[in-house]
């Protein structure tokens, strides 16, 4: 019997599923954009990111070496007077410690990220009759990130808004190693390579992932649309949606990475202009809920559907709770059997069992994330800040009040 065209596309797909079922949901948000073809192409890079070390040294020598030898060779005849490259605090910590942690972190994201597409399948969070609409959404995340043109657009906006921005800073009011008074365009040697290399390359990176969490947040609205199968009385107090908040933390080196710019920036401020450090607080505690909020905010949208669950969790359990407990009552209280014990009586445990359920459906939360995974985001955030608490206590004081706050 012939099939129709729709049908033979159907019975194509079940077959990919019986045969791939992890590679039909297989998504990695790092795997298969054009800069990640270069580096395989240019073998600092294997088909699951490996030679992590290669493209550490590669970039980070790009970006940090030329301004040292640069710096080095013309600081002979200027450098009186002036802040050197070593010395500067917010240029070390960029491109020795954000750099390496915004290229090394596509490994945690792979990792983390790549199960949990996968997981909306394999635990029926997503029901079969969504599955075509669940592929089209994981199609149109891999375009949208493997896109020429997305990243073409980000080279030209760190070559045309990242020098804007760069320009609108405050002037320069001191010889430095990139720069002399006179201009923000009078540069050195190493501050051209500074300007027009090592920043856009790091501002590059930066809105690689930016766009990249656009890619996944776009990716769980789309899914958030389906008509899932939550389970109010999950034990995870999330209707089973708990992993999308564990996958937040693949984020977290992101947030590390932006903690520890903002550090170099302030300690760059305290120590050669002479701010005080206490002057920053309302920006580095706005900073930090900034981000956490960037991260964990999105995951908002399947908070209708949670609530959703929990309200017809907590009237269908209540509505079996009721006619157990009037059965219960029927038996135990106003008929009790003369033949029957109410002590170790099955009776007893199903009535505690059902209580319990319906104490996870009251306990179950409209948020697929903890609190623990907020504090735990806010930790990678705040970290690069904490050694900035030395320009304010001596070390060993410092060890002292937190000793006293942790016992």
């Amino acid at each position: 019997m012939a099939h129709t065209p729709n049908e033979t596309k159907q019975s194509q797909r079940m077959t990919a599923k019986a045969v791939f079922p992890e590679e039909m949901y297989d998504f990695s948000l790092v795997l298969g954009d054009p800069l990640f073809q270069f580096f395989r192409k240019a073998r600092l890079s294997g088909d699951h990111l490996e030679l992590l070390h290669r493209r550490l040294i590669a970039i980070t020598s790009i970006a940090w070496v030329p301004l040292l030898l640069l710096d080095s060779l013309g600081s002979q005849a200027t450098s009186i007077g002036r802040l050197s490259f070593l010395h500067d605090v917010e240029v070390q910590v960029r491109f020795l410690v954000a750099l390496p942690v915004l290229i090394g972190a596509e490994l945690i994201a792979h990792s983390r990220i790549r199960p949990v597409v996968r997981r909306f399948v394999e635990r029926g969070i997503v029901r079969e009759e969504n599955l075509p609409r669940l592929e089209a959404a994981i199609e149109a995340a891999a375009r949208l990130r493997n896109s020429i043109p997305v990243e073409v657009a980000l080279l030209i906006s760190v070559y045309t808004l990242g020098l804007w921005l760069w320009n609108s800073r405050f002037g320069i009011d001191s010889p430095t190693w990139y720069a002399m008074p006179g201009g923000r365009w009078n540069l050195t040697p190493a501050g051209y390579w500074y300007v027009f290399v090592s920043i856009p390359i790091l501002q590059f990176l930066l809105l690689r992932w930016y766009v990249r969490l656009f890619i996944w947040y776009r990716f769980l609205w789309r899914v958030s649309r389906l008509n899932l199968h939550l389970v109010p009385v999950h034990p995870d107090h999330c209707a089973g949606l708990a992993f999308l908040g564990k996958s937040s933390y693949a984020f977290g080196p992101i947030l590390f990475a932006q903690g520890a710019m903002l550090a170099g920036l302030v300690a760059s401020r305290v120590l050669y202009r002479g701010e005080s450090l206490l002057s920053f607080k309302l920006e580095m505690g706005g900073f930090v809920v900034f981000f956490v909020l960037a991260i964990l905010g999105p995951l908002l949208m399947f908070t209708p559907k949670m609530a959703a669950a929990k309200r017809k969790g907590l009237a269908d359990y209540g509505q079996i709770a009721q006619r157990y407990v009037n059965s219960f009552e029927e038996k135990w209280v106003l008929n009790t059997p003369p033949s029957e014990e109410i002590l170790g009586s099955g009776d007893i445990q199903s009535l505690a069992d059902l209580n319990s359920s319906y104490e996870i459906v009251s306990d179950m939360r409209a948020v697929p994330f903890k609190f623990e995974d907020i504090i735990r985001l806010a930790a990678a955030t705040a970290a690069p800040l904490a050694p900035l608490l030395l320009t304010i206590f001596p070390l060993e004081e410092l060890i002292t009040r937190l000793v006293k706050i942790v016992f």
